[in-house]
């Protein structure tokens, strides 16, 4: 099979709002600039497109087609869209240069968050039938999860601030994160709770954000980047979409994605995980198997910042960029869905395998 890598990565700020449209134009187009300067490329050494968006969020139909707009679309481009999370972009176009169609693609996703009424947008991710129609918005599952954890001890409300103050003292070392705090388990354990089991530290901010990724085969890889991000393993499993036909204290999609994305090996240098909420953390590093000395978001992670529709394909970008700067083997994680019920991991390498 074709070795595969990530050789560029970038990602507009972290942001509670921002100006201008919900297509992601105005974020996207610095985030190109940045990769095509980084990598002495233009558009047009780009063989494909992949992005990751959603509707609801914009507000609009076809928002992604709007977002071209950042890219320009003249000459012709050959470009493909996912509704949900870039990091399902980045499998597609991983997929096309397996193919061996192309040997360069470029990924992106967008979200504006602050446009609407987020918790309510992320509710309509449920059940059309039985439970959209309830009004279920993305916090009260959450909650109903942690608290079901609290009541079988497999964690405290400790546990949680623990997490979520680890997560915002990691991003004081992090220029473009939204949130950062030098704090303690013990002073967040004294702040209102907002969703009973859950404090604010507890939930990700609203976050409007972008991110782009250049992917490249074989040599062209070597031609772009010194120290190429190897993907070397990469899949992705869903849940049950009935919440009633699932263990909300489990993760079998997660742990069947790590499986065979590790392939029977452990080793890691770091590990990025998309879990918006300080119990999801929890649940995913068992359901992963991470060993208790894998630092988890050295950036802090989602807690700290969780663009919508790009906070996933950022995952990915940080764990490159943490081979680009000498880690041997990254592994990271894309989730969504109601209580994460769809799940992609990606394991990075210095060298391809």
């Amino acid at each position: 099979m074709t070795d595969i890598a990530v050789v560029g990565f970038a990602h507009a700020p972290h942001t509670p709002a921002t100006d201008g449209t919900t297509n992601g134009v105005e974020m996207l187009v610095p985030c190109f600039q940045d990769l095509y300067a980084g990598l002495g490329i233009t558009k047009s050494d780009i063989g494909f497109w992949c992005s990751g968006s959603s509707d609801y969020l914009a507000g609009r139909a076809f928002s992604f087609i709007a977002a071209i707009d950042a890219i320009g679309a003249v000459p012709p481009i050959n470009e493909s869209h996912v509704e949900m999370d870039a990091a399902w972009a980045l499998y597609e176009a991983w997929v096309k240069l397996v193919t061996g169609e192309v040997d360069t693609a470029l990924v992106y996703g967008f979200g504006k968050a602050s446009a609407g009424r987020l918790d309510r947008t992320l509710g309509l991710q449920t059940d059309p039938y039985l439970v959209a129609p309830l009004g279920v918005a993305d916090s009260n599952l959450a909650a109903l999860q942690a608290r079901l954890g609290l009541a079988a001890g497999r964690w405290t409300e400790r546990d949680l601030a623990e997490v979520a103050a680890r997560a915002r003292r990691a991003a004081l070392a992090t220029p473009d994160a939204q949130i950062a705090e030098d704090v303690d388990a013990e002073e967040l354990l004294t702040r209102p709770v907002v969703a009973d089991p859950l404090r604010e530290h507890d939930c990700p901010p609203i976050t409007d954000g972008a991110a782009a990724i250049v992917l490249a085969a074989g040599d062209r890889a070597r031609e772009l980047c010194d120290r190429p991000a190897w993907i070397t393993g990469i899949e992705h499993r869903i849940d049950s979409a009935h919440l009633t036909g699932r263990d909300w204290l489990a993760m079998p999609s997660l742990t069947t994605a790590a499986e065979r994305a590790l392939g029977g090996d452990p080793t890691l240098d770091a590990a990025y995980l998309h879990t918006p909420y300080s119990h999801q953390e929890l649940l995913a590093r068992a359901a992963i198997g991470l060993a208790e000395d894998v630092p988890v978001n050295p950036d802090g992670g989602p807690l700290t910042g969780n663009p919508m529709f790009s906070g996933g394909l950022e995952r990915i970008g940080r764990a490159a960029r943490r081979v680009f700067d000498g880690a041997e083997r990254v592994l990271a994680h894309a989730g969504q869905g109601p209580l994460l019920q769809q799940n992609l991991v990606a394991v990075l390498e210095g060298s391809p395998r």
